[in-house]
């Protein structure tokens, strides 16, 4: 053998050893879990809360803050300090900076920007993008969608149709009726696109064998009742469509691409930390542990593919200005242990009660319902202020005295906002706003190239290192 042919097979070799140890250290499944709103102080508050009922103080862990890499994360937007979902979504999604309010742009409000979810696409992995709230809401949106608004629900959907993406989860739709009289609308477009409807999880374990690409949101009751988002997890029925469900049937879906796609790319949003935390509902933490179970969802495919998989779990921004004192060196996260369905349920049935008892209505009834529901005056003892608070409020609302709080979500009447802040004030919780801080929000990794996420970060590094991971 002469010398050329033995330096050509030495590089052979070389290429060989080379290109099998890249394709070892790349993750072929990738999950990017994004808690909306949820700060560094919501996700301790929650680990505390569950401590706290066990009977002691310091923390419960969770799956996903036990990862064993972890960093803060910066949130400003390109044009302010503290950004909205939109902005944030985009940073997240695409490594780029942009203007609040603005979807997969530039803040010229005009350049297109590709997201991790392309990336992954055009490297051939298939791309699943699901939440627990609209699946044309701001942060899933910033992986597919390019708009200078998030407002344009309807022509996001049609983004959505067009994406080319495999799996979509949530809770339905905002805007599906087509602006066109007579045009199908975007459940119709999807159809026609080659998307399988599926109306509930139970509807998809029937339609995902013959699906190409799916679609996954309420049932068409739950969808009447609320478009905007799965229920709050304090709320939910056993039907309910949760986070879980939606998390096992993309991993499920996806690996069924498996024979014509390299891996797979899973954007997961916890959607309703922040509406939580936006109407100051310390059920924020219930909603903090639904999403911690989808991670585990993730978790245990982790552990069957531990070699291939990399999980990542970040924010957008932190929601509330949530402090977890009140002044004295006291915490008492437990109290919320007795709030049984969330601020926004509470004001809708105080109004049925109200309908239902019509002028026989009383504050009487009132305080057996939130003996029921909340346990005032039982579980949780109520000081005299607290309940002459309360007692005041549903005066003023008998009496048609708006006292109360419209938030982004929601708008709560002065019965409902006193019985929220008594629930705070027991459990020494104060929220310094209704909207968003510019606080740092944390980010955790577990698997193939999770060591680069450590220390302080930009929220535009995180699309950066997931891809460098990846190798897309």
């Amino acid at each position: 053998m002469n010398i050329m042919k033995k330096r050509l097979l030495t590089l052979n070799w070389l290429l060989f050893f080379t290109l099998c140890i890249m394709a070892q250290g790349k993750a072929k499944y990738v999950f990017y879990f994004i808690g909306d709103g949820m700060g560094v102080n919501q996700v301790n508050a929650t680990e505390t809360y569950y401590g706290a009922l066990e009977g002691r103080i310091g923390i419960k862990p969770l799956c996903f803050p036990s990862f064993p890499y972890a960093a803060f994360v910066n949130t400003q937007s390109a044009t302010n300090g503290v950004t909205d979902s939109a902005a944030a979504g985009t940073a997240l999604a695409t490594g780029e900076k942009t203007k609040n309010g603005t979807l997969g742009m530039l803040k010229d409000l005009t350049t297109p920007i590709t997201s991790v979810a392309d990336w992954a696409r055009e490297a051939g992995a298939a791309v699943g993008i699901t939440t627990s709230v609209s699946i044309d809401h701001a942060t899933p949106a910033a992986f597919y969608a390019h708009v200078p608004t998030r407002k344009e629900y309807y022509t996001i959907g049609t983004q959505l149709i067009e994406s080319g993406n495999d799996f979509y989860g949530g809770s339905a739709f905002v805007k599906p009726e087509n602006p066109q009289k007579g045009g199908p609308d975007l459940y119709e477009q999807a159809e026609k696109k080659g998307f399988t409807i599926a109306y509930g999880y139970d509807e998809y374990k029937a339609k995902a064998k013959d699906a190409t690409q799916m679609i996954l949101v309420q049932t068409k009751d739950a969808i009447k009742s609320n478009r905007h988002s799965l229920p709050y997890a304090v709320d939910r029925k056993p039907n309910d469509l949760t986070l879980s469900q939606i998390t096992a049937s993309a991993i499920d879906f996806l690996m069924k691409k498996q024979d014509t796609k390299k891996g797979f790319f899973l954007m997961v949003e916890g959607g309703k930390i922040d509406w939580a935390c936006h109407a100051n509902d310390m059920g924020f933490m219930a909603e903090l542990k639904d999403m911690d179970d989808a991670v585990r969802v993730a978790y245990e495919f982790y552990k069957q593919h531990p070699d291939e998989t990399l999980i990542v779990v970040t924010a957008d921004h932190e929601t509330g200005g949530l402090v977890l004192s009140k002044g004295p060196y006291e915490l008492h996260l437990d109290a919320a242990q007795s709030q049984h369905m969330s601020i926004e349920k509470l004001g809708q049935e105080l109004h049925k009660l109200h309908e239902k008892h019509g002028k026989e209505y009383s504050w009487d009834i009132v305080k057996v319902f939130l003996t029921e529901h909340f346990g005032f005056w039982t579980t949780l003892q109520l000081t005299e202020e607290q309940t002459a608070t309360v007692k005041k409020a549903f005066d003023d609302v008998m009496n048609n005295i708006d006292n109360g709080e419209k938030t982004l979500y929601q708008k709560d009447d002065a019965l409902a906002v006193a019985v929220k802040r008594v629930v705070s004030e027991a459990a020494y919780v104060s929220w310094a706003v209704t909207s968003h801080s510019n606080g740092y929000v944390p980010c955790f990794a577990i698997g193939k190239g999770a060591e680069q996420f450590q220390g302080r970060i930009d929220n535009t590094e995180i699309s950066q290192k997931i891809r460098k991971a990846a190798g897309w």
